[in-house]
């Protein structure tokens, strides 16, 4: 018997604009089982429901499909992964890209390790573990991945900085966002500007248990100067693009 109700999880994608065939839905639903059990051992996340499960993790993190166009075999690079969302259900959802999973906390990423090997997509998703203001700098992934995407990790003008510096020029950054998106949007703008980036489109939906989400995409039209990212504690310190006070 399923955990989660396949039937709508299908149809909540299919609004999003994403097909789910009967493998990833069952992927779907081991992911949903492991997250549960190991959630029992490690706080992986306060969302542990079927419903919400459905919604908070899965729908949501599918929305990324409803405002950019992502190609056969893209690289992507999920900042913040945490317990591997929005990474693993892209991942699921389409088993072509090629996803690096990074988060600062080893024991999340023992899960998502488990559950890309349980579910045969450890060649197509990867974790690493490392801060993002470190791993911006490393020259094998600046400048590297198609896309960088990210969910609830940091306020957009920081959030930026973290992923902007990852991405390609003419590579694109989504950022998954809540009802408030558009108090992020004018705050980051000057910084988003700094880091080579343009703000092209926000793209608005509303998920029936969640209510509205906002879905913003960046394009990286030129390099990141070098600088960037700082450390985090300067990020928190010094806001890039705001007023010195």
């Amino acid at each position: 018997m399923a955990m989660i109700n396949l039937k709508l999880l299908k149809e909540e994608a299919e609004r999003i604009g994403v097909e789910l065939d009967e493998t990833a839905l069952n992927n779907f639903d081991m992911l949903a089982q492991m997250l549960v059990d190991w959630n029992g051992r490690i706080n992986l996340t306060a969302i542990t429901d079927p419903l919400g499960i459905v919604y908070k993790h899965f729908a949501d993190s599918l929305t990324a499909f409803a405002a950019v166009d992502i190609p056969q075999g893209a690289s992507f690079v999920d900042v913040g992964t945490g317990g591997g969302f929005p990474g693993m259900p892209l991942l699921i959802a389409r088993p072509d890209l090629n996803g690096v999973l990074l988060d600062s906390t080893k024991k999340k990423l023992m899960f998502v390790d488990y559950c890309l090997n349980k579910l045969n997509l450890n060649n197509q998703g990867k974790t690493l573990h490392m801060r993002a203001e470190e791993a911006g700098i490393k020259l094998e992934l600046r400048n590297h991945f198609d896309f960088s995407i990210s969910r609830a990790v940091a306020n957009l003008r920081d959030l930026s900085e973290y992923c902007l510096p990852l991405t390609k020029v003419g590579g694109t950054f989504v950022a998954l966002k809540g009802a408030k998106a558009q108090e992020e949007i004018e705050e980051a703008k000057s910084a988003i500007k700094i880091l080579g980036g343009e703000i092209v489109d926000v793209k608005q939906l509303f998920l029936s248990d969640m209510g509205e989400r906002n879905i913003v995409v960046i394009k990286k039209s030129s390099p990141t100067p070098p600088k960037y990212p700082r450390a985090s504690a300067k990020i928190a310190k010094e806001p890039l693009g705001m007023p010195k006070k």
